[in-house]
C-alpha cells in the first residue's frame, strides 16, 4: 500500500470515529436529558465515547508531519 492510500485509510477512519463521537454524544446528551435510570448503561457509552477520543487524538498525531528540519 502507498504512502497516499495509507493516508487516506487513516483520514477515513479519523472521520468514521469523529462520526462515532458525535453521535454517543447525542445519545448520551438525550439519555441525561430524560433523566434515564441506567447509569451503567450511560457510564459504558461515556467511557466508549472517551475511548475514541483517544483514538481520534492518536491518528491525527500520525497525520501530523514529523518536524525534524
Amino acid at each position: 500500500m502507498s504512502d497516499s492510500e495509507d493516508r487516506q485509510q487513516l483520514f477515513d477512519s479519523l472521520e468514521e470515529l469523529r462520526t462515532e463521537h458525535r453521535d454517543l454524544d447525542v445519545v448520551i446528551n438525550h439519555l441525561v436529558d430524560s433523566r434515564h435510570h441506567d447509569t451503567m448503561r450511560i457510564q459504558r457509552l461515556k467511557r466508549r465515547k472517551l475511548q475514541i477520543k483517544d483514538l481520534i487524538h492518536r491518528l491525527e498525531s500520525e497525520l501530523i508531519p514529523d518536524l525534524d528540519a
